[in-house]
């Protein structure tokens, strides 16, 4: 019998580990001979909303239509898990106001104390210079590049 493999990629045209050489989704174009491919979509504003509201249920959480319709497009525009992440927190937040139901407020409430990858991200690009080890060097007030971080180690 011969074993079953499931290959989730979303790489490109890239660098093919432990090689110099790239291949479609980083593999070995003889190993992609042997696949069967399957394309996927993104799901649909619908589909999110229905996702989100199953596991509403499975959570045991009361959510107004309000706060599932924003909880959807927080979903569209970052990723379903951060949406789904968002729904335990934001019955907690719920719980300590003593509501009965998630509404909107405990939505943004949420959204503002928690990043999506994006926002985090961005953050760090914004802020790469307070933090130490940083590996992306800009160049300081005068235009000059700034010192390489190996430069800077001591001893």
């Amino acid at each position: 019998m011969a074993p079953v493999l499931v290959f989730a990629t979303n790489r490109g045209i890239t660098r093919i580990r432990g090689t110099n050489y790239k291949g479609p989704h980083g593999m070995p174009i003889d190993l992609l001979d042997r696949l069967l491919i399957i394309s996927t979509e993104p799901y649909s504003e619908k589909e999110l909303s229905q996702i989100l509201h199953i596991r509403c249920e499975e959570e045991d959480v009361e959510m107004t239509d309000d706060a599932q319709e924003l909880l959807t497009k927080i979903g569209t525009e970052t990723s379903l898990r951060y949406a789904i992440h968002m729904i335990t927190v934001a019955s907690l937040v719920c719980a300590r106001r003593k509501g009965t139901e998630v509404d909107v407020q405990d939505i943004k409430r949420v959204y503002g104390l928690f990043s999506d990858v994006k926002r985090s991200t961005q953050y760090m690009i914004e802020y790469q210079n307070e933090f130490m080890f940083s590996e992306i060097s800009q160049p300081d007030a005068d235009g000059a590049p700034a010192p390489d971080a190996e430069a800077m180690a001591t001893d």
